[in-house]
């Protein structure tokens, strides 16, 4: 393997001649991807890749199951350490806006190794996650129109038929997306509002309607149910916990089209926040509601989640609608995610770090998108698909799994991050963006926060790998899916290794003085 870089780069200040595009020439990169994204679609990509309707529609029962309602304070303390995380990401985004984000922060903080291995990991996950976003429009579809059960009669998931199903829903949703990223970031970007604009409205109407058919108190949180009756309830509650940690990541997607943002070192710090934020808010007040309008605080709620609760709330008309809007958020949230992973795979091929990297680093002159990267995914994700057919317990370990390599791809940022900040980073004190205003920085609290980003989000990683039969085994018929974390990830790093470009120099290296070049002359 080629030597990890001792020092990280210099942060070049942005050009007062040519905006964005000479910003970017500073790396080393020329300028290819159409830069037309605004403030709310950089927003939109990270709240999509959350899409919180769509996540808390699917995993409400698994928090509810396994603490009760008091697993709702499990929320606000994931989004706690995430924030922290987001910090993180917020002070190296404004200082490296390059497409390919976790793999170009990582490289830069520790070096070749470590930022190649933190790109492949979030690469696996984001295609992993993508398929288990796809496969979600079978709990909706079939239940708005019986049309839409075309395989079949049983649209339960884990049926023959439902899930067959599922890969056929899920197949041409992903077509729809990839061909959208084909046509280009200013059609994908106009939909994906659209879609983010219909998915905040749905949230806001959920929260109403829930608040307003609210049949007990706030103090519901407080209760730790049936969980609550055993010993040992803190190991119930630390469990129904990985509901939240499945639900807040992907945030940083405004990192990864950069590129294509309007004065990146501005906007998408700002908007990595905001995107977690939101999410945060519109999702625990959907949580709380829930427990406050739930008809029982029972079994059923458990199986049934919140479908069971805004259907007695909303009955069947409305909550019709309402699985149309969710639809719209599994499909948004479907396209931004490949788009992040398609800019992710075009940034590490433009280094020549992936196989077939001319391939995947070509960019279309006419549509400024990287073509090949968002085909090969498409065709990747409706291979994942088909595991759902053979096996949904081991579909559903999978996207389990890749939420692991997300956490370990997010500390492969932050941890380096903490040793280049005990060597004096960042030293870009006077460094401003393109208006002129200076880069966003935590300051003194820096160390504070970023130890605690590391110390989260280690204890994710073996919180979300823990070998538990329950998350990985609900059935009990093939228990060597307990370890399906560790061995997943054992198979993910031999796979890397063996794909990792050996001898090969990079194009760029990390090599750089830790003493920023900083223009303070403007």
């Amino acid at each position: 393997m080629t030597s990890t870089a001792t020092t990280p780069p210099p942060v070049p200040p942005p050009s007062s001649g040519g905006g964005d595009a000479d910003d970017l020439s500073e790396f080393g990169y020329d300028q290819q991807l159409h830069r037309s994204l605004g403030k709310f679609a950089s927003f939109a990509a990270g709240f999509s890749f959350v899409s919180i309707l769509t996540t808390i529609f699917q995993l409400f029962g698994l928090g509810f199951g396994f603490g009760g309602p008091a697993f709702f304070w499990t929320w606000p303390i994931v989004y706690a350490g995430q924030f922290l995380v987001a910090l993180c990401f917020a002070e190296i985004a404004a200082r490296y806006p390059i497409s390919g984000a976790i793999y170009q922060w990582s490289r830069r903080m520790g070096g070749e190794v470590i930022g190649w291995f933190g790109g492949w990991f979030m690469m696996i996950a984001q295609i992993v996650t993508a398929s288990a976003a796809a496969i979600a429009l079978q709990v909706v579809l079939p239940s708005v129109w019986s049309g839409f059960q075309v395989i079949g009669d049983d649209p339960t998931l884990t049926s023959t038929s439902g899930a067959a199903n599922a890969v056929l829903l899920g197949s041409v949703l992903l077509v729809i997306v990839t061909t959208i990223n084909c046509v280009g970031i200013s059609w994908m970007s106009r939909i994906n509002n659209i879609g983010v604009t219909c998915e905040l409205v749905g949230v806001v109407a959920v929260v109403l309607a829930l608040f307003t058919h609210a049949q007990r108190g706030p103090d519901v949180v407080f209760d730790t149910g049936i969980p609550g009756q055993q010993p040992g309830y803190i190991w119930a509650f630390i469990v129904s916990g990985l509901m939240a940690a499945y639900v807040m990541v992907g945030f940083g997607s405004a990192g990864e089209l950069a590129e294509e943002t309007r004065n990146p070192r501005r906007v998408a710090p700002k908007t990595i926040r905001l995107a977690l934020t939101v999410s945060a808010i519109g999702g625990g007040l959907m949580l709380l509601g829930a427990l406050m309008a739930a008809p029982t605080l029972d079994e059923q709620l458990a199986t049934g989640g919140l479908p069971y609760v805004l259907d007695s709330v909303l009955g069947s008309f409305w909550g019709k609608v309402l699985l149309c809007d969710v639809a719209v958020a599994i499909f948004i949230c479907t396209l931004a995610i490949q788009t992040a992973c398609s800019r992710l795979m075009f940034s590490m091929a433009r280094d020549g770090r992936l196989p077939f990297s001319k391939t995947l680093s070509h960019v279309n002159e006419r549509t400024g998108t990287p073509i090949a990267p968002a085909i090969l995914i498409g065709v990747l994700c409706i291979g994942i698909l088909l595991v759902n057919v053979g096996n949904s317990a081991i579909f559903a370990t999978l996207a389990s799994v890749c939420i692991i390599l997300i956490y370990l791809a997010y500390l492969s940022v932050t941890g380096p991050m903490l040793y280049r900040r005990f060597q004096g980073w960042p030293t870009d004190r006077a460094a401003v963006d393109a208006e002129g205003k200076k880069l966003f920085t935590m300051g003194r609290f820096g160390i504070v926060v970023n130890v605690l980003a590391v110390a989260y989000g280690t204890f994710m990683v073996t919180n979300l790998a823990w070998p538990r039969a329950e998350i990985f085994d609900p059935a009990g018929e093939m228990p060597i899916l307990r370890w399906a974390g560790p061995i997943c990830i054992a198979i993910t790093v031999l796979v890397g290794i063996a794909c990792f470009p050996r001898g090969k120099e990079h194009p760029k290296p990390v090599t750089s003085p830790i003493v920023d070049r900083v223009d303070t002359s403007r």
